[in-house]
């Protein structure tokens, strides 16, 4: 089974980056083909799974391929038609277009070629190759719900804090943490970066035992408090305001400074609007009361759409084949064998072991009648 979890070194070390695309220019591909999977998944009212295994999808396919040989938005629509089906949530491939051309302007959707359709049925093939068909996979959606129930508290305060998390759990897709860590460990920092945002202490929780020092210790074991800030500041790092870019195909800049450990909230960002709908902000989470302390009821948050304006993107150098060549067999085909003749003579007899007696020639043939005048026909009487 394929290992899919990767270094930093080596995200920094990607075909895009050998290709001449900076690392700041593919964080910000991947970023914008990430949000325009969740931006079309909610359109098609496909579920948070669907749209996660699609994101998961679209990152470990640029670990093998580059941005400027796949373009990204024909490579989010492939990543989104196969999720579906896996996820058993299928969509057609025209419909996924059709609502893919109502995002996207002219000229980005220009990169579809003159048959969008073949393009992506195309590429689902060679992304099934470079995935390794290994379709199944794992978000940290269960284990940020199975965690919650463990913990102990203010009920209010933990349905709040769970709310929260799953908001981060949605926004951590436009980043590479599922290249990075396991959806465990990304849930527990998730939690860990709400619990310190609503304020919510964990003090006690079920099956605590005098070894655990942190709520999370019964969960994931080993995990540092570095590796927490670390995962918490890649997610905050989304909320950081971008200056715009002036044209071309420059990547925006990096943000100045990580936010802080006590952050109370994350700044707000009002970004100008577009013609190119590729992000997706998520809404103030919706708190489901609880009922005689029954089991904690997350409701996901909505997902609503607003506009960025990003730079054209750039010209193809060598464009995939529209049609998928298998590679030539190692082994030459086995020689076809003549078919048998239709007609083959009896093989010659055995001599005979003794003379034959009374044996009538090879030639001989019995009479058919008796000799004499044929008998007359039988008239019965009257």
């Amino acid at each position: 089974m394929p290992y899919w979890y990767y270094d930093k070194k080596d995200l920094q070390n990607t075909p895009s980056f050998r290709d001449a695309i900076s690392t700041d220019t593919e964080n910000r591909y991947r970023k914008e083909g990430a949000r325009f999977i969740i931006d079309t998944g909610s359109k098609m009212d496909l579920g948070y799974n669907t749209v996660a295994t699609g994101v998961v999808y679209f990152h470990r396919f640029y670990m093998f391929h580059s941005f400027r040989t796949f373009p990204r938005y024909i490579t989010a629509c492939c990543c989104l038609f196969l999720a579906g089906k896996v996820e058993e949530t299928p969509k057609k491939c025209k419909d996924i277009i059709k609502v893919a051309k109502s995002l996207l302007t002219e000229q980005k959707f220009a990169s579809f070629g003159d048959d969008p359709k073949e393009e992506v049925m195309t590429l689902e093939r060679i992304l099934l190759q470079t995935i390794k068909f290994d379709l199944q996979v794992e978000h940290p959606y269960g284990y940020l719900l199975k965690y919650a129930k463990c913990l102990k508290g203010d009920k209010a305060k933990l349905q709040k804090m769970v709310q929260m998390a799953w908001t981060f759990v949605n926004d951590s897709l436009c980043t590479t943490l599922c290249l990075q860590w396991e959806p465990e460990v990304i849930a527990v920092a998730l939690m860990f970066l709400a619990g310190k945002l609503s304020k919510f202490e964990v003090l006690d929780w079920n099956g605590r035992n005098p070894k655990h020092t942190a709520w999370w210790d019964m969960f994931v074991e080993d995990i540092t408090m570095e590796l927490l800030e670390d995962i918490c500041h890649q997610v905050l790092d989304l909320y950081s305001p971008q200056p715009q870019s002036s044209g071309g195909d420059s990547p925006p800049a990096p943000s100045a400074a990580k936010q802080p450990k006590n952050e109370k909230k994350p700044p707000s960002i009002t970004p100008p609007t577009s013609a190119s709908p590729v992000a997706v902000v998520v809404s103030k989470p919706v708190l489901t009361p609880m009922k005689n302390g029954a089991d904690i009821k997350i409701e996901p948050p909505k997902m609503e759409p607003i506009r960025y304006t990003y730079p054209a993107y750039p010209g193809l150098a060598a464009p995939y084949p529209a049609v998928y060549s298998a590679p030539p067999p190692a082994l030459p085909p086995p020689p076809r064998l003549a078919p048998p003749p239709m007609y083959a003579e009896p093989p010659p007899p055995a001599p005979p072991r003794f003379p034959p007696v009374n044996v009538p020639p090879p030639n001989y043939y019995p009479p058919l009648r008796p000799p004499g005048p044929p008998p007359r026909p039988y008239y019965p009487p009257p």
